[in-house]
Formats: C-alpha cells, structure tokens, sequence
C-alpha cells in the first residue's frame, strides 16, 4: 500500500464529528475523506459514491469473505458498515491523508488496524443531554431511534479513553480549532 496517514473521528451519534470533519476537509491540510460502505439505506440528502457506498447485505458480506475491508462491523441486525481497503489506497495513492468519520467500534478498528500511522480523536458531546437534544434537532430520527443511540452513546463514552485525543464539543468553533492544531501537529510529525 502507498504510504500516508490517517486521521480517524469518532464520537457517539450527535456529538458534531460530521460537522467537525467537513469542516477540516476544507482547511487545505490534504486530507481526504474515507467513503464508508453500509447496508443501509441512503437517506433523502445522501447520494451514492459520496456519502456511502451502498451495498446489500449479500454484496457486502461478499466483500468480507473476500477480505476488502480493513475493519466491518454490524451495528444493528443486517445493517452493516466497514472501511474498503480499495478507498484508503485510492487516497493514498493521490498523495493525501485519510480522514474518517466513523462510530466508535470502527474507530478503535481502524486504530488498530493503521497503528502509529493513524491519530484516533473521540468528539465528545458536553453532556448526554445535549447529545438527545442534537439528535432530536435533526428531525431524522424516530422517538426509538433517539433511544437507542442515546443507550449506544452512554456506552461509547466509556471508550473515550482508547483514543489519542478527547475533543469535547461544547464550543463548536473551539472544537473546530483545537481539532485542526491537533491534526497538523501529527501530520507535521515525520514518523
């Protein structure tokens, strides 16, 4: 595989590392963003190819006996997501950084997986609270949705501590800056 780093964002669903993400992707620090695959459907503002690659269950796990992915997980029953090994060399290849915006487990995966060559940041949200109020303010979810990924949150925070760097999110401009100090700081860093 080419050689690059990769820069891996974490938090629990609402916490803003979307938000954060995009927002560094536009800073001119050449990071690319890693399009994840999954067996869910898109949602009214997605499109195929650039916020997910879309598979069906038989396809994805197809891949996954084929060994194409660097880490897969199934979140919810048959609903699927995992990184195409094919996707970080395509970027790599181009002379970028990978950066991710994935849930925890895929997280602490992928930091795995990539080892010194990867800085794992979790975004934590200021409190649960606001974690709930976040979500409901997307108008995405449903009241049972909301509570089940506040449960999932509850546990993801426990895991904040697997990570090189704990980016709260109270101050969202804040958040944006000590993000992008902590990223160049390791991509500046020649290991």
């Amino acid at each position: 595989m080419s050689s690059g780093k990769a820069i891996i964002f974490s938090a629990p669903s609402g916490a803003g590392k979307t938000t954060i993400v995009q927002h560094l992707l536009n800073r001119g620090l050449d990071l690319e963003f890693s399009i994840s695959a999954t067996t869910r459907e898109p949602r009214k503002v997605e499109l195929p190819g650039k916020d997910y690659f879309y598979f069906s269950v038989s396809e994805f796990l197809e891949k996954v006996e084929k060994d194409e992915f660097c880490e897969w997980e199934e979140v919810y029953a048959d609903n699927y997501y995992g990184t195409l090994k094919s996707e970080i060399e395509r970027i790599w290849s181009s002379g970028k950084h990978v950066i991710f915006d994935v849930d925890v487990k895929g997280g602490i995966s992928l930091k795995k997986h990539f080892g010194e060559k990867a800085l794992s940041i979790f975004v934590q949200p200021p409190s649960i609270e606001s974690l709930k109020e976040r979500l409901e303010k997307r108008e995405t979810e449903t009241t049972e949705s909301i509570v089940r990924r506040i449960g999932k949150a509850e546990q993801e925070l426990k895991q904040a501590f697997e990570f090189d760097f704990i980016l709260v999110n109270d101050d969202l401009e804040e958040a944006f800056s000590t993000g992008e100090k902590v990223i160049t700081e390791f991509l500046e860093n020649e290991q």
